[in-house]
């Protein structure tokens, strides 16, 4: 299936998706040219699922993640939520919105403000959106959720190692209890030694909260350990899509096979 079709689903469940592009085409232009990030793509991500957005430097994935961020508007086509065609000038939606859709960032050491205490960084997105309740008994909930004790709390991020600081920031993106989390290169920024942490943090999370995971990566291995399903993406358009089990033990693509290619050795969970 291309992205001239029907919208492609990525992830089983609910009639309507959580997320949804659809006949998105995002380009930006300058004096002298006109460069196309996306080209009339179709994704739809359903509640409860775990999908893979892969593909190279140049692909098109930061952008899919700022339109599934609310953080961008296309071209042309249509970004929705939940059946909703996403306006980002209706400010009760977009609250709403950023209530239910929260991200993890590539890099915690520049994600989280060095001069903020963990429990001010964790209770920052509870604050914001207004959110009600204990603020510090949600703060102590979502660290211990992630593997660490209220003794943090009062610490700062640079007295932290590069994995503990991706939990702490993993907390944050739970705080306000969203339904989706997107996770842009989760573990890229980490030492070798820690990766295998925190993709077991989030394979926990995913599974024992039921939230709906959408992470964008270059690394097919890392979203073989994640996902359940995977989308290739190749100079802004999807060159393939699937369970992610028939993707990278059965590709049809050439472009999938080149990048399992670069793979010294298939995750664990396809063994």
């Amino acid at each position: 299936m291309t992205s001239d079709s029907v919208p492609i689903v990525a992830g089983l469940g609910h009639d309507v998706p959580v997320l949804e592009l659809r006949g998105v085409t995002r380009s930006f232009s300058s004096r002298t040219r006109t460069t196309v990030a996306l080209d009339q793509v179709n994704l739809a991500v359903y509640s409860g699922s775990s999908v893979g957005i892969v593909g190279e430097s140049g692909a098109g994935k930061s952008t899919i993640l700022k339109l599934l961020m609310g953080l961008d508007t296309p071209t042309s086509g249509e970004v929705r939520f939940r059946g909703q065609v996403v306006n980002r000038r209706d400010r009760a939606q977009m609250t709403e919105f950023r209530r239910a859709v929260q991200i993890v960032f590539q890099d915690p050491r520049s994600s989280l403000d060095p001069r903020m205490t963990v429990a001010r960084i964790i209770a920052e997105p509870l604050r914001s959106l207004g959110i009600p309740g204990n603020h510090r008994d949600r703060v102590r909930e979502v660290l211990a959720l992630v593997g660490l004790d209220e003794s943090v709390e009062n610490k700062y991020p640079a007295q932290f190692s590069g994995g503990q600081r991706q939990r702490i920031a993993i907390a944050r993106a739970l705080a306000p209890s969203p339904s989706v989390l997107v996770a842009d290169e989760p573990v890229s920024a980490l030492d070798v030694s820690v990766r295998s942490h925190i993709v077991d943090v989030l394979a926990d999370l995913t599974d024992r909260l039921g939230v709906t995971l959408v992470m964008v990566s270059h690394d097919i291995a890392i979203v073989g350990q994640l996902c359940d399903r995977t989308v290739v993406l190749r100079h802004g358009r999807i060159e393939e899509e699937g369970e992610t089990a028939r993707v990278l033990t059965k590709p049809q693509a050439q472009y999938t096979r080149t990048l399992l290619d670069a793979v010294p050795q298939m995750p664990g969970a396809l063994d």
